[in-house]
């Protein structure tokens, strides 16, 4: 376990400290914003879907190193992938960073080093909002999400 704690603090800093897939996309096909109140994180999600598949993901916004390396993560993860997909990889990543399910280590690759999130239940809130925010924009949900 002590293994999975190291990856997991080394994860976080390093796509804390350079997250990839920072930016806009002005040509998006599906966007959406979400907001975490408790810790003060912003975060501004476009998409390009090409028929069913997430061709590419860029966020924007502000937020502690837990929101801004998961919003990375998240964004490498669903390239490539169709919308049915993202949302089974939405609803496994959630599970995991809640503790509300055990899902196998293999489906998430780099993602299952959030599993020791569950343990800091404030801190659920910033691993998840990227996930929500996802879900929202490959909905179409015009509202912002809000983890409160």
């Amino acid at each position: 376990m002590d293994e999975l704690r190291d990856l997991y603090q080394e994860m976080i800093l390093d796509h804390g400290k350079r997250p990839r897939n920072q930016g806009r996309i002005e040509a998006s096909t599906h966007e959406a914003d979400g907001h975490n109140p408790l810790c003060g994180d912003v975060l501004h999600l476009t998409l390009t879907v090409d028929g069913d598949t997430v061709t590419d993901a860029r966020f924007e916004g502000e937020g502690c190193a837990i929101s801004t390396a998961s919003a990375s993560m998240m964004t490498d993860a669903v390239k490539g992938k169709n919308l049915g997909e993202v949302k089974r990889l939405v609803d496994t990543f959630i599970g995991l960073a809640t503790g509300e399910s055990s899902p196998d280590p293999n489906e998430l690759g780099k993602l299952a080093v959030f599993s020791g999130v569950s343990e800091f239940p404030a801190r659920v809130k910033c691993a998840t909002l990227s996930w929500r925010t996802v879900e929202a924009a490959i909905s179409g949900s015009d509202e912002p999400i809000t983890t409160e």
